[in-house]
């Protein structure tokens, strides 16, 4: 089996994405446009001259709704937005061109996945795409033998209203049979300072999380906007984490933050990191999503990545390794085909059976000791 292990599945990005208020959605899109680092560069829209996000958010206050600043944001078609400084516009690419209306069915999905020749896919989940879990549910419904989907809950408000937050773990798992949960600790300072995510205040959240005894899928980054050093904390909160909760599943979504440690034709992982990651422990693992973080610089097949696999074969085995695409998000660099031929092209690294291993079996192992 061919299993993608980090694909998307978009409502309408131009409506409401599941929010009460579509305004609260186009503030988390304006912070995605402003900050993320895989789309493509903006450009002014008269002359297509290169261009920056600094009219959209000053980053420098952190990553956090205080951080916007009011530009006439908007959706455009094809996958692209625009907003307006000084009576200037000015376009990004934040989804590739043939995503023409701002969504993304699951219809687009399983079509995507037949001509590339994968068999399943996992939705992943960020509230800049939509909150809510009744629409990824829905995905699965369509095509059960091909989608399963991660549950989310938004992690701002898990400390201010614990009680309606585990009743959307229950229902999520409960009732929607969704097939784990996707976390992400950096959006719980959106609005403030939203707590210690691996500390005792969560502890009930994690309690109700566990008696579901599905994985927990974690997308980490830096809190505070400390860079490097704030990502090795984060990942020393999740070994502290982990040792509380043994018996939970954990993937480390997206593997490291690649592109903080790439120097020109190479990757350098700190020692510091390496000690942080759990992946020591057995039953956390870490995906390999490449082509949607370092395929901006790096072309198809990305030889400059084989080091650093050699690395994590070594110090962490095939076992901790999944892949994901990213799609449709990766098509901004290579093909979903590519994205996948990429790891069949470390084959002498990892062998045909680490291959498989890889670009499913590990993944296949995960998911259907949690389906049974």
């Amino acid at each position: 089996m061919i299993y993608d292990g980090h694909a998307y599945c978009l409502p309408d990005l131009a409506g409401a994405g599941g929010f009460e208020d579509p305004a609260d959605f186009r503030r988390h899109l304006q912070l995605a446009t402003a900050g993320m680092g895989h789309s493509l560069p903006p450009w002014r829209a008269s002359d297509r001259a290169p261009a920056d996000t600094s009219g959209l958010a000053d980053l420098s206050k952190g990553w956090g709704f205080a951080a916007l600043k009011d530009a006439e944001f908007r959706p455009g078609t094809h996958g692209k937005f625009e907003w307006t400084v000084k009576g200037e516009d000015y376009v990004k690419q934040l989804l590739p061109p043939g995503i023409a209306a701002m969504s993304y069915p699951a219809e687009n999905l399983v079509a995507d996945m037949d001509y590339a020749g994968i068999d399943r896919a996992l939705l992943q989940r960020t509230p800049y795409l939509g909150v809510g879990n009744d629409f990824v549910a829905e995905c699965m419904r369509r095509f059960p033998d091909r989608i399963q989907a991660l549950a989310h809950v938004e992690e701002w408000l898990i400390a201010a209203d614990m009680r309606t937050s585990i009743d959307k773990v229950d229902r999520a798992f409960g009732e929607l049979g969704l097939s784990g949960l996707q976390f992400l600790p950096m959006f719980l300072d959106l609005k403030g300072d939203g707590g210690d995510w691996a500390g005792p205040a969560f502890k009930p959240f994690w309690d109700s999380v566990a008696k579901h005894s599905v994985p927990v899928f974690f997308t980490l980054g830096p809190r505070g906007g400390t860079g490097v050093d704030g990502y090795v904390a984060e990942l020393q909160s999740l070994r502290q984490w982990c040792e509380r909760y043994p018996d939970i599943s954990v993937v480390l979504t997206h593997g490291f933050s690649w592109r903080d440690f790439r120097d020109g034709d190479t990757i350098t992982l700190p020692e510091a990191l390496l000690d942080a990651a759990p992946l020591d422990k057995p039953n956390v693992c870490l995906q390999l999503v490449l082509s949607v973080t370092l395929g901006a610089r790096w072309a198809y097949p990305m030889p400059q990545f084989r080091e650093t696999l050699g690395v994590l074969v070594d110090r962490f085995g095939i076992e901790t390794l999944m892949w994901g695409s990213d799609q449709p998000f990766e098509t901004l660099h290579y093909t979903y085909r590519q994205c996948l031929d990429q790891i069949r092209g470390y084959a002498d690294i990892l062998g045909q059976d680490g291959v498989d291993a890889i670009i499913g079996g590990n993944m296949a192992r995960l998911m259907n000791e949690v389906n049974k």
